[in-house]
């Protein structure tokens, strides 16, 4: 008996499903393994799960002994989560961001039969075009808060997407979604939602307005009560200054802020290829949307557009712009691709091919020395086998299109492989700029000994974690380092150089490479000597 088309579309989707899954599995390995919690950003979020862990306070996240209202504390919370099962270790951290990625391919792959019913198959090919964007695949292997805050922005359209089939729960689930979003990362999550939302009689037209907006309505309540839960006795325990920061300063504080550092409207415009390489790149893509556009969106073309487009040029207009903003979009993107490319078997790949194969010929020229302005900038040169292996992979992609294979899991290898080579290839000449684990170690076995130490410098907690330190480091600039130095003679200093070459000259406890320059940790007498000293 013949398989049913429908069945064999299905079965289809779940494979493309689980070889996401599994490339995402191989790309968090790689991470893991390759690059360090880098500082200032990871660091300074798993040393404040840290200090929540150490003064077993699980309601204000601290930053060197001082409660840290930059960050709502959802993510703190997984990372502790992981550290009562299975005890305080590095990896747990490095793994929570994946499985929230694992979670957002899942949902991603949901959504697609939600949207087009007639077209089985779609979903597994939208987990398979997310998993292989290069920003996905980025800041779903960083301890950053943007692939959380995905997950639920994508909770939240199914709950959206409920709701215009009658059923009440979805908008319990869109408030839920709201207030975890909230707690993940702050009042942004109600940007990514309510666009969609209240564009829903263009891309779902006939619903009856009173009731949907009124179910909005509850849902938006619902998730100010569920953020509120934690904010109101987060902000009576953590002091006027902390509840003023996590009620103002999270709110319309941050917006006013963000025009602090100002770039210009079109910013993002030419971030696209890079960000969602190699699909943006992609001729085919391109020329399925124009003929999208001329036979007409469907319902599910237009719910992707009202996703994206109104987030997009909202981030736009706000001036400081960030890449991983964008990250809760990606999904969106990933689901049009495959609702474009479907039934277009024979695209070729020719273009995102060969962008890869140069840049495959860049890694072989940085390897071999003929960049210069890259030699100076790393503390090794890399090794020329990944620029080879992905001149070699290009070419077999270029290859597999033109007889016929299929164009998205052929992409989507070449794009995740290209990742995986370019963090091999960078590991051995940016890792010891950045892995500052041992330095935090040194500076533990100092306090061990019961000596202070002064980070002279903004202190951004990127030791407290690594090395396991129970006590905050004084944070001292200016005027103030030299007279806590002058203070505190037997104690001990992290002072940064502004170049690497000058910690050939420096005699210290314990010195490396430190993002462009130096760090070195040197008692009192040495620190206000190297502080005292002309900069080159």
């Amino acid at each position: 008996m013949p398989m049913n088309p429908q069945r064999t579309s299905d079965l289809s989707g779940r494979n493309l499903l689980l070889f996401s899954l599994l490339l995402l599995a191989a790309l968090a390995a790689v991470a893991i393994l390759t690059r360090p919690l880098t500082p200032i950003g990871e660091t300074r979020y798993v040393s404040a799960a840290w200090e929540m862990w150490l003064r077993g306070d699980f309601l204000v996240p601290f930053k060197n002994g001082a409660p840290y209202s930059d960050k709502p504390p959802f993510m703190f919370w997984m990372f502790q989560a992981g550290w009562a099962l299975f005890g305080v270790n590095n990896w747990w951290p490095r793994l929570v961001l994946p499985l929230f990625s694992a979670g957002g391919l899942f949902l991603t792959y949901r959504l697609a039969p939600r949207l087009w019913p007639q077209h089985a198959g779609l979903g597994g090919r939208a987990a398979l075009v997310l998993v292989s964007a290069l920003l996905w695949i980025v800041f779903s292997t960083s301890v950053m808060f943007d692939v959380m805050l995905t997950f639920w922005v994508l909770i939240g359209l199914h709950g959206v997407l409920a709701a215009t089939d009658g059923k009440r729960r979805g908008f319990v689930m869109l408030g839920v979604a709201i207030g975890l979003g909230v707690l993940t990362k702050g009042p942004v999550i109600l940007l990514h939602l309510l666009p969609v939302v209240a564009l829903t009689p263009w891309w779902n037209p006939g619903l009856k307005w009173k009731r949907w907006f009124g179910g909005t309505l509850m849902a938006v309540l619902l998730g100010a009560a569920i953020a509120l839960a934690w904010a109101l006795p987060a902000g009576i325990s953590g002091g006027e200054a902390y509840r003023n920061a996590i009620f103002w300063g999270q709110t319309a504080n941050r917006m006013v802020e963000s025009f602090a550092h100002r770039r210009p409207f079109w910013w993002y415009v030419p971030l696209l290829p890079l960000l969602l390489f190699p699909w943006f790149v992609w001729p085919a893509w391109w020329k399925a949307l124009v003929q999208q556009r001329r036979e007409g969106l469907d319902r599910g073309s237009r719910f992707c557009l009202a996703w994206m487009l109104p987030v997009f040029v909202a981030f736009c207009f706000i001036s400081g712009k960030q890449p991983h903003y964008l990250v809760p979009l990606f999904p969106a993107f990933a689901l049009l691709t495959a609702r474009l490319m479907a039934g277009r078997a024979d695209a070729r790949v020719g273009l995102p091919a060969l962008l890869a194969a140069v840049l495959g010929g860049v890694l072989v020229l940085a390897a071999t020395g003929h960049i210069a302005a890259l030699h100076r900038q790393v503390t090794a040169l890399p090794p020329a086998w990944p620029g080879w292996v992905l001149i070699v992979l290009a070419f077999a992609a270029w290859v597999a299109g033109r007889r016929g294979v299929a164009p998205i899991p052929n992409l989507a290898l070449l794009g995740a492989a290209l990742m995986a080579l370019v963090q091999i290839a960078a590991m051995h000449s940016i890792e010891p700029m950045y892995d500052v684990k041992s330095m935090a170690q040194a500076i533990k076995q100092v306090q061990d000994e019961g000596r202070p130490v002064a980070n002279i410098a903004t202190y951004h907690a990127q030791y407290q974690f690594l090395g396991r330190l129970e006590t905050p480091l004084a944070e001292v600039t200016g005027a103030s380092a030299a007279h806590w130095l002058a203070t505190h003679p037997e104690g001990y200093a992290v002072v940064y150089l502004d170049n690497s070459r000058q910690l050939t000259g420096v005699s210290a406890r314990y010195k490396q490479p430190y993002r462009g320059g130096g760090a070195v940790l040197v008692n009192a007498q040495k620190a206000a000597a190297l502080l005292a000293a002309p900069t080159e």
